[in-house]
């Protein structure tokens, strides 16, 4: 038996087209594995960073796509979590050893041994992706597959950025860029009683921003009306963290929410100085993922989504490039 795939050899600009399409064996499911059938997956700006050769190849050819929303279709040997049929969701973390410091200290998302979905194994850019069955989660049928896809690591991501950034209720938490994850942790951070303050250069994004209730909206080179208590910073421009620095408070915290980021410009030390914090967020955790789709639940939290044909992909990829996107990209491979 066969799927089509899409697969990534050659890095190369989005403008070029980096996935081709092609015919793979469908895996069988190891130990502690399952054989999902995808139904969506999202588009995320890794998939883009890992196209265009921003990030290393781990493995090559390799299938993309991390935010994988399937069925059940094959269970592995001693699996007993999960039945076929089940609707479960992938996330960027596909594996870790359980037995490493970082595993044993609730850190997995930095396992120095850990496998990564649609970079070191194979994604959801395909009809067919295994997954460890301890590292999917289940997901309810009665949301569309693509409204749930972006959860699961725009989502995800954001939520964990928010969680560092250290801002508490009543106070003004700042958003530069606002694409996937930012438009799912303002959902959020107003649930939790938060203001928010947005920073975007995009016309699009300006106008959906104010919808989902930003107090204030401007450039990212803008001071804005107040000091920020926190901020996290989406866009993957090195140039805006001494610009964040800048508009936040002393013994504030700034947010490095993404996988790459270009170069950070040299700058005064007086903007880290009155213990501002400049952190990173690698990755998540299982931890994480429970914690925030229950958030999602309970907040009511729902993606703006653009459904692209699961062969349209490079046309996502693109328009991803191009900021070209409002909310959530997402291939949809089955009704």
């Amino acid at each position: 038996m066969r799927m089509r795939a899409l697969l990534l050899g050659e890095q190369k600009p989005a403008e070029e087209g980096p996935l081709a399409l092609a015919e793979l064996p469908i895996p069988e499911p190891g130990p502690g594995q399952i054989l999902v059938l995808v139904l969506a997956c999202g588009v995320c700006h890794t998939d883009l960073h890992i196209a265009e050769g921003d990030l290393p190849l781990r493995k090559s050819p390799v299938v993309l796509g991390h935010q994988v929303v399937g069925e059940v279709a094959a269970l592995g040997p001693g699996v007993t979590r999960f039945q076929q049929g089940q609707r479960v969701g992938l996330f960027w973390l596909a594996w870790a050893c359980g037995e490493c410091p970082f595993c044993q200290r609730g850190q997995e998302n930095l396992c120095s041994n850990a496998q990564f979905t649609g970079y070191t194994v194979n994604g959801g850019f395909a009809e067919y992706t295994l997954a460890f069955a301890d590292f999917a989660f289940p997901l309810p049928k009665d949301v569309p597959p693509e409204e749930e896809a972006p959860l699961l690591c725009a989502g995800l991501v954001g939520f964990r950025a928010l969680k560092l950034s250290g801002a508490q209720k009543g106070e003004v938490l700042g958003l530069y860029g606002f694409g996937a994850s930012a438009h799912l942790v303002i959902q959020a951070a107003h649930f939790w009683g938060l203001r928010v303050f947005v920073f975007t250069r995009s016309p699009a994004h300006r106008e959906q921003a104010r919808e989902l209730g930003a107090e204030w909206v401007g450039g990212p080179e803008e001071r804005p009306p107040e000091p920020l208590h926190a901020a996290i910073v989406f866009a993957p421009a090195g140039w805006i963290v001494p610009q964040a620095l800048a508009s936040t408070r002393p013994g504030g915290t700034v947010v490095l929410a993404g996988i790459h980021m270009s170069p950070i410009p040299e700058m005064p030390y007086r903007l880290l100085w009155e213990e501002r914090v400049v952190r990173s967020v690698a990755n998540a955790t299982r931890a994480d993922g429970c914690a925030f789709l229950r958030l999602a639940q309970e907040a009511r939290i729902r993606p703006e989504v653009q459904v692209f044909p699961w062969e349209k992909a490079n046309e996502a990829l693109l328009r991803l490039k191009r900021a070209e996107i409002k909310g959530a990209a997402v291939l949809k491979l089955r009704s």
